[in-house]
């Protein structure tokens, strides 16, 4: 089983899926519905069914949530908590939100070191900034086995 993360904007939503070991997650695909609506919910939907379908089944599904820096709603957070109730409604998943604060600038920075064509870092910000909400998740989850230090005095 997998786990799906979404980066849920305006005009986009990054597609984001985690490997069957729950420890690494990986940019998909975005998807560009017309308006953040019913019919947004019902595309993302379909592309966890779609995904659930090729890689193993799906477990959960991770929404970023978004938050001011000191942690104060936006006036995108209760767009997204709507859209995250009705996805959980549609799909039976457990979804769960994730804080998403400063996601976006850490993909922009990790896509800027491979690839020095804004426009190209463009149209793939959304999936990554997915990614990077659903490695937070994963890297935080409970029961998540704790990584040893090489060094043992660190």
């Amino acid at each position: 089983m997998r786990i799906v993360g979404l980066d849920v904007g305006e005009r986009r939503i990054g597609v984001a899926v985690s490997d069957a070991t729950l420890t690494l997650a990986r940019p998909l695909t975005v998807l560009r519905p017309a308006s953040l609506d019913a019919d947004a919910v019902r595309l993302a939907a379909a592309e966890v069914a779609r995904l659930a379908a090729e890689e193993d089944g799906v477990s959960s599904i991770v929404v970023g949530l978004p938050r001011r820096l000191d942690g104060s709603p936006t006036s995108m957070t209760s767009r997204v908590e709507a859209f995250a109730t009705e996805l959980e409604r549609l799909t039976g998943l457990p979804v769960i939100r994730q804080d998403e604060r400063l996601t976006s600038r850490e993909a922009e920075s990790r896509l800027a070191v491979t690839d020095s064509d804004w426009r190209s870092r463009k149209e793939r910000l959304d999936a990554a900034a997915a990614a990077v909400i659903l490695q937070d998740y994963l890297d935080l989850r409970p029961g998540r086995p704790v990584p040893l230090a090489a060094d043992p005095d660190v």
